[in-house]
């Protein structure tokens, strides 16, 4: 009952209808804004103007204030009901009781329904368009003219007098044509858009399957490593028991051949104080011929004791040779251990090779550079190159691209018997002179090949590799942030050769010197990756 009453409220005094956009006088009535208007209307021609429902006169036109209270309320409680949702919008003209709308006029700023639209004006002035709730929005501002134009340029709609005044001289176009225009337009846009998303969305399915597999690997190299280390503590711990019970029975059994030696020497010591005792009483005696009669003092000491000493000597030696048998076998396990842990912290992560080409800029003129700029090879003749300061002088190049941070690793192949040398320099390296060549100065790092031997250098300080290579594949690895520049023999499997540390200050360039043969930078590739490591 109240939700009925509440209802009525809602009614305009005018058409007895539910409020279409209302407005209200200064008095505080309210009514619908095309009701009010048409009441006013007819009000023009008498000069007097009056509220409908009060009476109040007013001396010139009222102004409509829209009612915004008034327009929440029906947004909150009559526009979402079931009648006003099935119903729509309904024609102005049907007063006594709402009758669905079908179409709209713009110049009316009128709904019709099917009976006012067959009466309705059909002169060029009343443009009908679909059903709008926003027919204002259809008027020029400034002339109240329908809008029939588009500018181009200042992107606005505009009626026939904006077209003749301040828009005469842009470019324009009918406004049911501008949209089917900038509708194509959008529609491309759309196109391209959806491209990139389903590029992006393949883009994040690999990366989640790569992510998937890292995470597999980690935890399959987590648990080898894990189960590694408990296999060495078990190891390390048997080892431990088994020494200290092998230290325990030498112990034992040492203690108990020495209390043994203990006990014959004591039965000795008392045999010769005895004897000690007897020439003691010999020697006080004062009757000479009870003195004579004893045996000389020579015969009284025990032949058998001349081999005491030998007797003796052999268990004062402590067992050498089986401790240190025992301290070999730690030293070794504790050695294999040492490299055990060594292989873990430098191969469980590494990255895949560098993407390194070589800089022709820089290459001296008897050095030919392939079309792909990974391969190097000296030659008699000259190249045609001009003479500039970043060239080098000495059978040298370097690469173009510098690195400054990452971890990184690049592979050559050696051809050829001359002499080489493979590394990393900074940019600001000289160019010419000795200084120029890398691993002579503070500036780079090498790996050199002279007469079948094989050194790394740096400032100018060299440092000899004794193991014999047999290999002509080798690999640089640069850790740029912990500062590690290390040299591999590419070899099965793969060797160790030295590793500089530094604090790098400049970008480090790939650098090659090569005389009397050719050096080839293998693969390339700049996406990282996890490689498993054997123990």
């Amino acid at each position: 009952m109240a939700s009925a009453d509440l209802r009525e409220e809602l009614d305009c005094s005018i058409c007895l209808c539910t409020y279409r956009d209302p407005v209200m006088l200064r008095c505080g009535h309210n009514f619908c804004r095309v009701c009010i208007d048409r009441v006013l209307d007819t009000q023009d021609g008498s000069g007097d103007y009056s509220c409908p429902e009060c009476g109040e006169e007013f001396q010139e036109r009222p102004a409509l204030i829209r009612n915004i209270s008034l327009h929440k309320v029906m947004d909150k409680f009559l526009f979402t009901s079931p009648t006003h949702m099935e119903n729509g919008i309904f024609c102005t003209y049907c007063v006594d009781s709402p009758v669905r709308a079908v179409r709209s006029c713009l110049h009316c700023q009128a709904s019709l329904c099917d009976k006012h639209l067959r009466a309705h004006s059909k002169s060029p002035e009343h443009v009908l368009s679909d059903l709008s709730t926003t027919m204002e929005k259809r008027k020029c501002s400034v002339h109240k003219k329908i809008l029939e134009y588009y500018c181009t340029e200042d992107a606005a709609c505009i009626c026939v007098y904006c077209s003749a005044g301040e828009h005469r001289e842009h470019q324009v176009e009918l406004l049911d044509e501008a949209p089917e225009k900038k509708k194509r337009k959008l529609g491309n846009v759309l196109q391209k858009l959806i491209t990139k998303i389903n590029d992006m969305e393949e883009k994040i399915q690999s990366l989640e399957e790569h992510r998937r597999k890292a995470q597999e690997q980690a935890a399959g190299k987590a648990n080898r490593v894990t189960d590694l280390c408990t296999l060495l503590m078990i190891q390390v711990d048997d080892l431990e028991k088994m020494i200290l019970s092998e230290i325990s029975t030498q112990e034992k059994e040492e203690s108990l051949s020495l209390y043994i030696l203990i006990c014959q020497l004591e039965i000795k010591k008392d045999e010769l104080s005895r004897k000690m005792r007897h020439i003691e009483e010999l020697c006080n005696m004062t009757d000479p011929p009870t003195v004579l009669q004893e045996p000389d003092t020579g015969d009284l000491c025990d032949p058998e004791e001349e081999g005491d000493d030998e007797d003796t000597g052999g268990h004062d030696k402590r067992p050498h040779d089986e401790d240190d048998l025992y301290v070999a076998e730690i030293s070794q396990t504790l050695h294999t251990l040492c490299d055990v842990i060594t292989s873990i912290r430098s191969g469980i992560y590494v990255v895949s090779p560098a993407n390194v080409s070589l800089d022709v800029t820089t290459a001296v003129g008897n050095l030919l550079i392939s079309d792909d700029l990974k391969t190097a090879t000296w030659t008699g003749e000259w190249q045609n190159r001009p003479e500039t300061a970043e060239r080098f002088k000495d059978y040298q190049v370097m690469s173009r691209r510098g690195f400054t941070s990452g971890r990184h690793y690049w592979d050559v192949e050696i051809r050829g018997s001359g002499g080489w040398r493979v590394g990393m320099c900074y940019p600001s390296i000289d160019r010419r002179g000795r200084q120029s060549v890398i691993g002579y100065n503070k500036k780079s790092w090498s790996l050199w090949r002279c007469n079948n031997r094989y050194s790394v250098f740096h400032g100018n300080k060299v440092i000899r590799i004794p193991r014999k290579i047999s290999s002509d594949r080798f690999r640089i690895c640069l850790d740029y942030e912990v500062g590690q520049l290390a040299f591999y023999e590419l070899c099965d499997p793969i060797r160790h050769l030295h590793t500089f540390t530094a604090t790098f200050s400049e970008p480090l360039h790939a650098a090659l010197h090569v005389y009397k043969g050719s050096v080839k930078i293998l693969g390339g590739s700049r996406n990282w990756k996890k490689l498993s490591f054997m123990i």
